[in-house]
């Protein structure tokens, strides 16, 4: 199986830090979450989970055989409701089960899948991944771990059930499931708690931020880029990309790439960084990082003066040290903070719902994706009703129409909702432009 997959191909010292953390959860029933900026590498380290024998064998030893991991891609099915999500989870078994070579273990669970998957039904299809999962842990006493690559990209979709049916399948495993999370940011601070409230306790405390780079990863890529390419890169040009990508997958591949496609021998070094970023995959690459932070992050690192800050000026934000963007009160990867300087702040964008497309803008940029089902219904109703105030009782009303829901929207949750929402617009969430609080009344949303 692995043979067929480039991750199959890194050495099996590749990212060892984390994988090591993340199957020290897995070996105790629990559940993590795997942070980190684009570029740096989630999709690689759910990889070699998934399809690098030797990385498995050098951290699980004999035992690797007794877990399986099934490698879900949540991008494919962004926008599409539940009942697609249990089905792609069911086929994602399906093939892991195909791929390995269980053939005893394929047949059973894709005659299981044939029996639930023709009503097209939710509930009917949550059914049979409950018989899989026992059939898979129980009978078999496998330890079953669903990865979610780019889970942020589903979260507008999600709702409690979906936490809560994890939750039940991992009861009834016990200790042989677990689910690892790959995100941008953690879901603590991408949706409200009451949505994930039922499967927090194997979550909560269990975050791992990639490292910025990783050497044998970094080493393995340029020496196989270097092979398909049939040239080898200059040491010194080497190096000094190595210095200005900080060792981030994405730029360094790029800019291993793109030296590759010249006649490099006519770069010098101190023209290499200037070169790299006329680029346009690099640009690309930069933008990426650049619009994953939010508004109050861009407003941070794009205020801070390289290489010795402004006077008096820190950057203090913890997400940005946490998963490596700044460290010693400094921008790590020096190509970015070149690149920064070209971004222009959208303080004043303005705020837009377009109905055809049922997506919310800031400016040009869709921020709609980056929001929770209730921040989106929230934000939308605030559009909608702009430069009057909405009160809270009609808010709750009008965005929450379910009762059944409405109870559980407390003034209290309210409040971190709007909270959320305001770190997911305002370039100051302290000091808000777009949603106002009038004391006693409600919310007054400017666009």
């Amino acid at each position: 199986m692995e043979a067929t997959h480039f991750e199959s191909l890194y050495p099996d010292t590749s990212r060892a830090r984390e994988i090591g953390e993340i199957l020290s959860f897995v070996k105790e029933g629990n559940s993590c979450q795997m942070i980190a900026f684009p570029g740096v590498g989630r999709a690689n380290v759910l990889g070699f989970l998934s399809y690098n024998k030797n990385i498995r064998e050098k951290h699980l030893g004999e035992n690797q055989k007794w877990f399986h991991f099934v490698l879900l891609n949540f991008s494919e099915i962004r926008k599409r409701p539940l009942s697609d999500a249990y089905k792609f989870i069911f086929l994602g078994i399906i093939e892991s089960l195909r791929e390995r070579k269980m053939s005893q273990e394929y047949e059973a669970v894709s005659k299981i899948f044939k029996e639930v998957a023709n009503p097209n039904d939710e509930m009917v299809l949550f059914q049979g991944l409950k018989r899989t999962i026992d059939y898979l842990s129980i009978e078999k006493e496998l330890t079953v771990v669903f990865l979610f690559d780019r889970f942020e990209e589903y979260i507008p979709m999600v709702d409690s059930s979906f936490f809560a049916n994890l939750r039940v399948l991992r009861n009834r495993a016990k200790y042989r499931f677990s689910v690892v999370f790959s995100l941008k940011r953690p879901l603590e601070d991408s949706i409200e708690p009451m949505i994930f409230s039922d499967f927090y306790e194997f979550l909560t405390g269990h975050n791992i931020y990639l490292d910025l780079t990783d050497k044998p990863s970094i080493d393995f890529r340029i020496s196989y880029l270097e092979k398909v390419s049939g040239k080898k890169l200059d040491e010194k040009l080497k190096n000094e990309l190595l210095k200005l990508t900080s060792g981030h997958g994405k730029l360094t591949r790029l800019g291993t790439e793109t030296i590759l496609t010249i006649d490099h021998l006519q770069l010098t070094i101190d023209k290499l960084g200037e070169f790299l970023l006329s680029q346009k995959q690099i640009q690309g690459a930069c933008f990426e990082i650049w619009n994953s932070l939010l508004p109050e992050e861009q407003r941070e690192i794009t205020n801070y003066d390289l290489p010795a800050g402004k006077a008096g000026l820190r950057i203090t934000n913890e997400y940005l040290e946490n998963v490596g963007l700044i460290k010693n009160n400094a921008v790590t990867i020096p190509l970015f903070a070149s690149f920064l300087p070209t971004m222009q702040q959208s303080s004043n964008a303005t705020i837009s719902y377009d109905p055809s497309t049922n997506e919310i803008k800031k400016g040009d940029t869709t921020i709609s994706d980056q929001l929770s089902s209730s921040e989106f219904k929230l934000l939308k109703f605030l559009i909608q009703n702009s430069n009057r105030i909405c009160e809270k009782e009609e808010i709750i009303n009008a965005v929450w129409k379910d009762t059944k829901t409405q109870k559980g929207v407390t003034d209290q949750a309210l409040d971190q909702i709007v909270y959320r929402l305001r770190k997911k617009i305002e370039e100051n969430p302290n000091i808000p432009v777009h949603i106002q609080t009038i004391k006693g009344r409600g919310l007054k949303f400017t666009p």
